[in-house]
C-alpha cells in the first residue's frame, strides 16, 4: 500500500490524469504534454523516472523538452539551510521589494542553468526598476490630462498605425519604435530558445536605456511645445512603444504592467490576454544610426 517516494512521483505524469482508464478526459487532453521545468538536481531522482515510467505503462514520453533552471543559493554560493540560518524567507522579500521585484530578479539574474546567488542589493535595483514602469506610466497619463474618451479612442487607434506610418514620423519617433520592434525579435528568440534571462534582460535594457531616459526625456519638449500636432503624434507613439513593451515585460512582473496597462487608453479586458507584439515589424536602420 505505500510507494517509494520518487517511484510514485516518476507516475505522476499520467496517474493524476485518470489512468489506467485510457478514455480518461484529463488524459486525452493533458498527456503528454510539452515541456518540464525543474531544478537540476532531481533529473534523475523524477525527470528521469517520469520518462521511463510513462514510457513503460503508456508507449509515449511525457514531454518532449526538459527546462533545468538553477538553485537559488544565498548571497555567499552556499545552499540555503536551517542548520545554517541563511534561508531568506520569499514572503519577507515581498513585503519589502515588492512580488514584482522578486519575479524579476530570480528570472534574469543568472544565464539558464546556473546556480541564483540572490543579492539584496540587486532586488532593491530591480525594486526602483518597477518604479521606472509606474513612473513611465504617470507620465504619459499626465500627458493625456484633458483628453475626451472620444479622444482617447482615436489615440488608440493612431497608436496602432504607428507602426505602418513608421516611414512618414520624425527621427525620434522612428528610432524609438525601431528599436522597438528590434527587441521585439530579439526578446522572441531568447523565449523560444528557453533563454529567459536574456528575454529579461533585453526587455529591460529597451525599457531603462532607450524608452526612459532617452525617448521620455525628449518627448517633453514635443509634448508641451505648443505645436498640437506634434504633442498628439508624440502621444500616440508614447502610447504605441509603451503598450508594446508592458507586454513584453508582462510574465517577469505582471502586477505592475497591469496596473500601468489598466490605466492606459487600451482595447481588451486585461493585458495578460493580449497577444504578443508580432515579429519582423519594420525597422528603420537609417533612423536608427542617425539617433545613435
Amino acid at each position: 500500500d505505500v510507494l517509494d517516494t520518487w517511484f510514485s512521483s516518476g507516475l505522476w505524469p499520467f496517474s493524476t490524469l485518470g489512468w489506467p482508464d485510457k478514455d480518461a478526459e484529463d488524459l486525452a487532453k493533458f498527456f503528454p504534454t510539452q515541456v518540464m521545468e525543474t531544478g537540476h538536481d532531481i533529473l534523475f531522482f523524477w525527470v528521469a523516472r517520469m520518462v521511463m515510467m510513462s514510457y513503460g505503462m503508456t508507449g509515449k514520453l511525457p514531454f518532449h523538452t526538459v527546462f533545468l533552471h538553477g538553485l537559488v543559493r544565498d548571497e555567499k554560493g552556499r545552499k540555503m539551510s536551517k542548520s545554517l540560518g541563511n534561508v531568506v524567507d520569499p514572503l519577507s522579500v515581498i513585503d519589502a521589494q515588492g512580488c514584482d521585484a522578486l519575479r524579476f530578479t530570480l528570472a534574469t539574474g543568472t544565464a539558464a542553468g546556473q546556480d541564483l546567488n540572490l543579492n539584496m542589493d540587486r532586488l532593491a535595483s530591480n525594486r526602483n526598476f518597477t518604479n521606472k514602469i509606474w513612473n513611465a506610466g504617470k507620465f504619459l497619463l499626465f500627458s493625456l490630462e484633458g483628453m475626451t474618451d472620444d479622444d482617447r479612442i482615436a489615440l488608440v487607434a493612431e497608436a496602432e498605425a504607428c507602426s505602418s506610418e513608421l516611414a512618414s514620423l520624425p527621427l525620434a519617433e522612428r528610432w524609438i519604435i525601431s528599436r522597438l520592434h528590434a527587441t521585439v525579435d530579439h526578446v522572441t528568440a531568447a523565449h523560444d530558445r528557453y533563454d529567459f534571462g536574456e528575454a529579461g534582460r533585453a526587455a529591460y535594457s529597451f525599457f531603462y536605456d532607450d524608452f526612459a531616459d532617452w525617448f521620455i526625456e525628449g518627448a517633453k519638449s514635443r509634448l508641451y511645445g505648443g505645436d498640437a500636432a506634434a504633442a498628439r503624434r508624440t502621444r500616440a507613439v508614447s502610447l504605441y512603444v509603451l503598450e508594446r513593451t508592458l507586454r513584453l515585460l508582462h510574465p517577469f512582473m505582471p502586477y505592475v504592467t497591469e496596473e500601468v496597462w489598466q490605466n492606459l487608453p487600451h482595447v481588451g479586458a486585461t493585458l495578460m490576454t493580449q497577444q504578443w507584439p508580432a515579429i519582423g515589424a519594420p525597422v528603420d536602420d537609417t533612423a536608427v544610426g542617425r539617433f545613435d
